[in-house]
């Protein structure tokens, strides 16, 4: 992390500086970090009216709330010191299940506004360890009509028999079936956590897409190819470039809606990563060379890098500047797994949200 530049998390009014917890997906044995003072500071007197806190006999507050088990180590902390440390400063006890069991972690304490002091600290906990992990599901647009993937298998036909450029070759192109937008990444780490990202989902159907939708369709064309590095014979990621048939920013404003919402209301499950979602579909990918989950390098800040091997695309962009791949009616949003191929060749889904 650059010391300068400090990642910073907002939360409920309030900004954070992040230090994360160990990266889990490391090969190497787990070990609990230590307590991290910078990221676990806050007010005992911050309101905390979104929490539910309850009266126990004896004048004592409780509070209890899900936490995924795979976040347990983070709260704990090597030796115990992370929730020690916690509940010496808020003056409560945390109750975390015990290693292997599910359950709800628990807090007490003397006043309501330490439960709650601890409970955010908590969460803060669990949203740090969250950014360091591989993303498990993401939110998707199909776009895979039949007409676009005909003209994609056409585009990966001519590439492969006219360019000449270095690194092409058959494996680095996504698959017809699985060409999507991906409005935003999450880690989902259990069955609650999916179904509360199902439910978020849901509620976005009246909260954000019916106010833009209304009744009209929306019909995107696939036409163009493009890169984001500064260099286009050193290219790891090609997309095609995707607009409303119509000309208006009806999806950008769609993709955006669904992502603020989802940022906003789905306690902490995606982190808005930038202001405006990028909207593209990969079409060749040098990560697809070992990684056939077919979400890419760009739509994730989690993954860890391994070398690459970049291919020079000079010749398909002047190729295939214009190229029309195609159109398709969108119908749906998917809350999509990753690693996964549902019998459609599409990726399987957690949930599947019609748009009208």
């Amino acid at each position: 992390m650059d010391v300068l530049k400090p990642e910073l998390m907002w939360i409920e009014g309030r900004c954070y500086r992040i230090n994360h917890c160990i990266d889990r997906s490391s090969d190497a044995a787990y070990v609990e970090e230590e307590y991290q003072p910078d990221y676990l500071d806050c007010d005992n007197d911050e309101p905390c009216e979104d929490f539910e806190v309850e009266l126990l006999e004896g004048g004592r507050f409780k509070t209890s709330f899900h936490i995924a088990r795979a976040y347990f180590p983070c709260i704990i902390g090597s030796k115990g010191n992370t929730r020690r440390r916690l509940e010496n400063e808020t003056k409560t006890q945390v109750k975390v299940p015990k290693p292997g069991q599910d359950g709800d972690i628990v807090v007490i304490g003397n006043d309501r506004r330490s439960v709650c002091a601890a409970r955010r600290r908590i969460n803060i906990i669990v949203m740090s360890s969250r950014q360091k992990q591989s993303f498990t599901h993401f939110l998707s647009i199909p776009v895979n009509s039949r007409a676009i993937q005909q003209g994609f298998l056409e585009f990966k036909e001519k590439v492969l028999e006219n360019c000449r450029g270095r690194g092409l070759d058959s494996s680095i192109f996504q698959s017809p079936e699985k060409l999507h937008l991906t409005l935003g990444t999450m880690v989902l780490a259990d069955n609650e956590e999916r179904k509360s990202a199902a439910e978020v989902l849901h509620m976005c159907q009246e909260a954000v897409i019916e106010p833009i939708l209304g009744s009209k369709p929306l019909r995107l064309r696939m036409c163009g190819v493009e890169y984001m590095n500064d260099d286009p014979r050193e290219v790891d990621v090609l997309y095609g470039k995707v607009e409303v048939t119509d000309g208006t920013q009806i999806l950008q404003d769609l993709a955006d809606g669904v992502v603020d919402f989802f940022a906003n209301h789905a306690d902490g499950l995606m982190e808005k990563q930038y202001d405006s979602v990028k909207l593209h579909v990969t079409l060749m990918n040098t990560l697809f060379r070992e990684d056939k989950g077919g979400v890419s390098e760009q739509e994730t800040s989690r993954r860890k890098h391994k070398p690459r091997e970049s291919f020079d695309a000079t010749e398909i962009l002047q190729s295939f500047a214009d190229y029309n791949f195609g159109e398709e009616e969108v119908h749906s949003i998917h809350l999509s797994q990753r690693y996964t191929t549902a019998e459609n060749g599409y990726y399987q889904a957690s949930v599947v949200l019609s748009l009208y």
